[in-house]
């Protein structure tokens, strides 16, 4: 079933999360995000699933702040 969902490289990933491309790695070898083997045994992510994270992400970074700004 072909959903159009763009796959992406570790290196995608980890520029639009502002981390190493193995940091990526080590997060899809332990779980954190999911990944999809290719042929030749490369990681691939799915566009959506990056997006869907990294938007929850920047939500719990906004709620950060707004709690470190109350505490003061």
């Amino acid at each position: 079933m072909d959903t159009g969902d763009r796959l992406l490289t570790p290196g995608e990933v980890a520029a639009l999360f502002r981390v190493d491309p193995k940091t990526v790695t080590r997060w899809a070898a332990a779980g954190r995000i999911s990944s999809i083997r290719t042929p030749g045994g490369h990681r691939r992510f799915r566009e959506s699933e990056v997006r869907a994270l990294l938007e929850g992400e920047e939500g719990l970074t906004a709620e950060t702040s707004e709690h470190q700004v109350r505490g003061r």
